[in-house]
């Protein structure tokens, strides 16, 4: 209360009269909550204990990181962008190599996988719109806007390809007219050029993942690169056993060991690369499963590939397992990664771990460690 000298001048008030009979309203505490009948107002929220059991534990235990808005079809599109990759790799060797049979069906496996890829991906992406949007501009430090000109520029390639394979398997009944002549004398540089991007669209999906922050991808990021390749390998060199004749397919077999030997050593070496936390992950849960099994179908896969040399039936076996391992690595890397968010453990304990390790080697200077 303020008094100056303008106070004097005003009038005295009266008392004033209290409502319900001079009766006091209590007012409610933090917690309590109104009749409902208008007469008291409830509290806007009720009383929060915070329980902070764990030093690496957030707000409420909400996550800390959000998760991608990926769901199945983005998986879908990571295993066929592989097998792409991997097929139109495996085209160019057999046309190298003088294996019509096998050139044919791993152009036409590209051309499929890549199709429906493609379609998965502008699924998971909402509008058709949004893929064009995206090739707008190019900018080489973004995984996402250089695979988007990976995957259009193969598409391009393997549909110019799989036409003339079209045309040859119908005995030239398609509709081409002049096109015929000019398809005909771009078909070396389409290779080539299918051959080239072949490995930047079997790999870069695994380096779009490890250039996020989610805890399980970010640790693997520098093995992701190589484990989709290899992955993608052996599901090409699976595809090519089952379709082709096992007289051609001498190096759909030999991508496939390679690709099997690749998986597992990236795998392990990815594993051994993270804390225990960021790892658990992929040992727990379903994506330990759809990875337990990728492992097992892949060795499998890989023995029958051996053992299959001659036996159509045991090549095309081998050929299956391989591809079903391939499309679990898939899977199960996406969930896991999908999951590691989900605790806030995985997000800080790691960072925390590093910034020791960091101070113990002596680095306090940099803009990443303090001495603190």
């Amino acid at each position: 209360m303020s008094l100056t000298e303008f106070d004097a001048d005003r009038p005295p008030e009266k008392p004033r009269r209290r409502r319900g009979g001079g009766k006091r309203r209590r007012r409610l505490g933090l917690g309590e909550v109104g009749m409902g009948d208008g007469s008291r107002e409830g509290a806007v929220v009720e009383d929060v204990e915070v329980e902070r059991s764990d030093e690496y534990d957030s707000y409420y235990g909400r996550p800390i990181v959000k998760a991608p808005p990926w769901k199945a079809p983005i998986a879908v599109y990571l295993f066929l962008g592989g097998v792409a990759g991997g097929s139109g790799l495996l085209a160019a060797g057999a046309q190298c190599t003088g294996r019509p049979l096998l050139r044919r069906n791993a152009r036409l496996m590209a051309l499929g996988t890549i199709g429906l890829g493609t379609v998965a991906l502008i699924e998971d992406l909402g509008r058709p719109e949004r893929f064009l949007n995206m090739m707008r501009t190019v900018k080489v430090t973004s995984p996402m806007s250089l695979g988007t000109w990976v995957v259009g520029g193969f598409a391009s390639l393997s549909g110019v390809l799989g036409v003339l394979e079209v045309d040859r398997l119908t005995g030239e009944k398609l509709p081409l007219g002049a096109m015929r002549p000019l398809l005909r004398a771009g078909e070396g540089p389409a290779s080539l050029g299918q051959a080239v991007l072949a490995p930047l669209l079997a790999s870069y999906t695994g380096a779009l993942l490890g250039n996020t922050v989610v805890p399980t991808w970010e640790a693997g990021r520098g093995q992701l690169p190589f484990l989709f390749a290899s992955s993608a390998s052996l599901a090409a060199g699976g595809a090519a056993m089952v379709t082709t004749p096992v007289r051609e397919a001498g190096p759909a077999r030999l991508l496939a060991i390679a690709g099997v030997a690749g998986d597992l050593v990236s795998m392990h070496r990815m594993k051994a690369s993270m804390h225990p936390l960021e790892r658990e992950p992929l040992e727990s849960g379903t994506p330990g499963r759809l990875l337990t099994w990728a492992e097992r179908l892949a060795v499998g896969g890989g023995l029958a590939t051996v053992l299959g040399r001659r036996s159509r039936v045991l090549a095309a076996a081998g050929g299956a397992a391989l591809l079903t391992a391939s499309a679990l690595t898939r899977f199960g890397v996406l969930n896991a990664g999908l999951e590691s968010v989900k605790d806030p453990r995985r997000v800080v304990a790691p960072q925390k771990a590093r910034l020791a390790a960091r101070r113990a080697a002596g680095i306090t200077d940099d803009s990443i460690t303090t001495a603190g």
